[in-house]
């Protein structure tokens, strides 16, 4: 028994159906110092979401009045997704600092420095705190590198 199957011929000249072309690769997000405009950030660190508690907090982010109650009595915690605390780090600076990024679209973001009272919104994070994970030899040799002698130079230089 032989099955013959009718054979299927392709026409060169016909142009490629849009949904059969590749698609572009998505574009990353752009993140630039505060310090140094023109220099791009990086930074793929634990992102840690904003909290919002009051009506006063909601009302700072352009919502009214009423409608910033509405939204509190529907949930008790509101949880920003546009908002966030990340480290990130810049070339120019040789540093990573913490930075409030705010997303404007899929690509821009606006960044800033993170103030401190910043982390008051941020759940489950105090950082006046130590991590009580990490024993006190630990955090006494990461503080190793800011020693002085006493004629004033460093002992790992």
């Amino acid at each position: 028994m032989t099955s013959e199957q009718p054979i299927q011929t392709v026409d060169c000249d016909q142009q490629p159906t849009k949904s059969s072309r590749r698609r572009q690769r998505p574009k990353r997000r752009e993140l630039f110092c505060p310090a140094h405009p023109e220099k791009q950030i990086e930074g793929n660190g634990r992102k840690y979401f904003l909290h919002l508690l009051t009506v006063e907090q909601l009302k700072q982010r352009g919502m009214s009045e009423k409608r910033a109650k509405l939204v509190l009595n529907a949930y008790p915690v509101l949880v920003l997704s546009n908002e966030w605390l990340e480290e990130l780090f810049c070339p120019s600076c040789g540093s990573s600092r913490w930075c409030h990024v705010t997303k404007v679209d899929k690509t821009e973001h606006t960044v800033r420095w993170a103030p401190r009272d910043l982390w008051e919104q941020v759940a489950h994070v105090d950082p006046s705190v130590a991590n009580p994970t990490v024993s006190e030899f630990t955090r006494r040799e990461a503080r190793r590198h800011r020693r002085v002698t006493e004629a004033g130079k460093r002992y790992f230089d």
